[in-house]
């Protein structure tokens, strides 16, 4: 409720005593002008935005509904005002020439521009035909093989990455190459490419690595020489060390194996740069585990998250591929086969084509998930597809070893074991009531010239398709497991006990004048006890 409207509000002079419109009594005809003037003063109110009135608006509107007196106008009254507001807006003509308008439209196809530049190619071509098979992937058979599920992006889209595609092979070494697919981000979204480069490429940067690494643990020792020498000289006493020794670090599994099997190159959009990700490490993907963030589009944001992840949002995003990868990439069960038969339950990483595969019908694999296997290793709670012990060192440190083996009898490493490869995807446990998995057709209406469609409910936006001998994975979404619960970040450890008291530490009662008094005559008479002794003792020899 309103009390009584003062002279300067938009409804003075309406509630006048005994004025209602089903009465005769007309109002003060004075206190009725105050009111229409402030009710137009309170429209004629200029927006502090966009310098607008709702005078004028209302005015605009009527004007054009009367001119163009479209059918039932009540219906469309929002259109015609945003009509009449984006008419308000005209170019500036301060300027001495006019200024160039360039279209979204325009700008897009700027970028894009490069990738229809035709590169002379012959020295590709000739590669491609001693490989015998062009690393290049038909990103457009795939695409129209998802989007009869609606599934993918759209041609143009996909079209763009099919040409940056073949710009990253002709700039990198590269072996096979597959569209991953696309993981969105706040700010910018990210087009994946995984890859496999020519034997040796990976050595070499490999090696380059590990001189980085010596040359770092060098620069380290002769600080800690340097800093002995200072001390030596100077000899003072050197403050007490902590006994803390952090667990053994779990070294990244070489690549070509493991998490590390295939490299991954991305981009923003197509036309732009592909950069290419660090491998992952162990503590990447334990620490990824426990931490939900959204990516932002830039490979070095930070990743501020507790607990701390070792390493920016390039190493965040290559940890959550291999997450993706090791938990969603299937194919038809029997489509591949180990390529050493002796390695089947040593590592097994390592499978080629089976040429005698017979692709079930379709049908059989939507209604049956025994139809479907996991063709990439999974990942321990390690962070590693293969298990390593943590309390094997390098040969250099066997003397710490001997020192800390009393140290270490208790602990023991309970070695891990995952899957085995080719896992039929019917053993994945499920979410509470959710299955692991949902197996459908492409369409229900032609059954027998649809696709079987295999959609991930562990991480949704990862789907495969199979019709015939041709399958494919692909990803597009947040990247981020579904959880049923809101996700809860861990907690910090509990605060650090007080230091433990006992006689050594704790401080005594000062002692009395009467106990001094006794202490020193005990003192006393002990020293002339001896002093007595040792007199009898020389005389005794003489």
């Amino acid at each position: 409720e309103h009390g009584p409207y003062q002279p300067h509000e938009p409804g003075y002079g309406l509630d006048q005593p005994g004025y209602s419109p089903y009465e005769d009594e007309i109002p003060d005809p004075e206190a009725r002008m105050l009111a229409i003037k402030n009710a137009k003063a309170f429209l004629l109110q200029t927006s502090t935005r966009s310098g607008l009135n709702l005078y004028d608006h209302f005015a605009n509107m009527l004007t054009k509904i009367l001119d163009e007196q479209p059918p039932n106008p009540v219906d469309i009254i929002e259109d015609i005002s945003k009509d009449v507001k984006w008419a308000q807006f005209r170019k500036k003509m301060d300027t001495l020439r006019d200024e160039h308008l360039i279209l979204p439209t325009f700008e897009a196809a700027e970028k894009c521009k490069a990738l229809f530049i035709k590169d002379s190619g012959e020295q590709h071509e000739e590669l491609d035909e001693e490989m015998g098979q062009p690393s290049l992937p038909n990103v457009m058979e795939t695409a129209y093989y998802f989007e009869q599920a609606g599934i993918g992006l759209d041609k143009g889209e996909s079209y763009y990455i099919f040409l940056s595609l073949k710009n990253l092979i002709n700039v990198q070494p590269i072996q096979t190459c597959r569209f991953w697919g696309k993981i969105l981000g706040l700010e910018m979204n990210y087009i994946i490419a995984e890859v496999q480069l020519h034997e040796g490429e990976g050595e070499e940067e490999e090696t380059g690595e590990e001189v980085e690494e010596n040359v770092a643990e060098e620069e380290k020792e002769m600080g800690e020489g340097e800093e002995e020498e200072g001390e030596e000289k100077e000899k003072e006493p050197e403050p007490p060390k902590s006994t803390y020794k952090p667990p053994p670090e779990i070294p990244k599994e070489e690549n070509g194996t493991g998490t590390n099997k295939y490299i991954y190159f991305v981009c923003n959009e197509p036309g732009k740069p592909w950069v290419k990700l660090p491998p992952v490490t162990p503590a990447q993907i334990v620490c990824a585990r426990k931490i939900k963030k959204f990516f932002t589009g830039r490979l070095d944001a930070p990743v501020v998250s507790f607990p701390p992840f070792p390493g920016n949002e390039a190493n965040y995003l290559r940890a959550q591929i291999a997450r993706i990868s090791a938990g969603t990439h299937v194919s038809p069960t029997g489509f591949y086969q180990f390529a050493n038969e002796d390695e089947e339950e040593e590592e097994g990483d390592l499978y080629e084509e089976n040429p005698d595969f017979e692709p079930p019908p379709v049908a059989e694999m939507v209604e049956s998930l025994a139809t479907w296997a996991h063709h990439v290793k999974e990942i321990l709670k390690q962070g590693r597809c293969v298990w390593i012990n943590p309390s094997l060192k390098s040969e250099e440190n066997e003397e710490e070893e001997d020192e800390e083996e009393e140290d270490k009898e208790g602990e023991e490493h309970e070695e891990e074991r995952g899957l085995p490869l080719f896992t039929l995807i019917s053993e994945d446990e499920g979410i509470k009531n959710i299955p692991a998995w949902t197996a459908q057709f492409s369409t229900n209406l032609i059954p027998q010239y649809s696709v079987a469609i295999l959609q991930s409910n562990r991480w949704p936006g990862a789907y495969a398709f199979a019709a015939g001998r041709k399958f494919d994975n692909i990803y597009f979404g947040w990247g981020h497991k579904y959880s049923p619960e809101s996700h809860t970040p861990a907690l910090p450890p509990p605060v650090q006990a007080e230091y433990p008291s006992g006689p050594g530490i704790t401080e005594t009662v000062d002692p009395t004048v009467e106990e001094e008094i006794a202490f020193k005559t005990a003192q006393e008479d002990a020293l002339a006890e001896e002093e007595e002794e040792g007199e009898e003792e020389e005389v005794e020899d003489d």
